[in-house]
């Protein structure tokens, strides 16, 4: 059994009203932290932003609108395509507003990634080390 999953997927960053241009997600999970999914993302070499996700959130987010806090998602089918929109807000602007980025993803390469993460840690098999979480809380880190 592997503890650590990891694919790198070329998905969509809308730049705009309709706009989108290619970007690389490198998602990781590592079973230590199962509840977990790293997004990485990436152009020209360059890291974009990085993000923590719910790794539930992510396989509901396949199946049904998800999310009222920073991150959103929701299934998006164009016909020809099954994708995962999600929308990720930022820092306050100026005008009030958020800054905002939405991703678009290729979905049968997520739920392929989510069934590997389920394959290394089986939904209700997580388990925290609440002995070693308390331990690092107290020691401030």
């Amino acid at each position: 059994m592997n503890s650590l999953v990891h694919k790198t997927l070329v998905v969509q960053l809308q730049a705009g009203a309709a706009d989108r241009c290619p970007v690389l997600a490198h998602l990781s999970y590592d079973a230590a932290d199962p509840f977990a999914v790293t997004a990485v993302f990436s152009h020209d070499g360059r890291v974009l932003a990085r993000w923590r996700l719910d790794r539930e959130m992510l396989t509901e987010g396949l199946r049904r609108r998800v999310g009222v806090g920073d991150v959103r998602m929701r299934p998006v089918s164009t016909g020809m395509w099954e994708e995962l929109c999600v929308e990720f807000l930022g820092d306050a602007r100026p005008d009030g507003g958020r800054q905002r980025a939405v991703v678009f993803a290729w979905a049968p390469a997520v739920a392929a990634f989510l069934r590997e993460t389920r394959e290394a840690v089986p939904p209700g098999r997580e388990e925290v080390r609440i002995d070693d979480f308390l331990q690092d809380v107290l020691a401030g880190g």
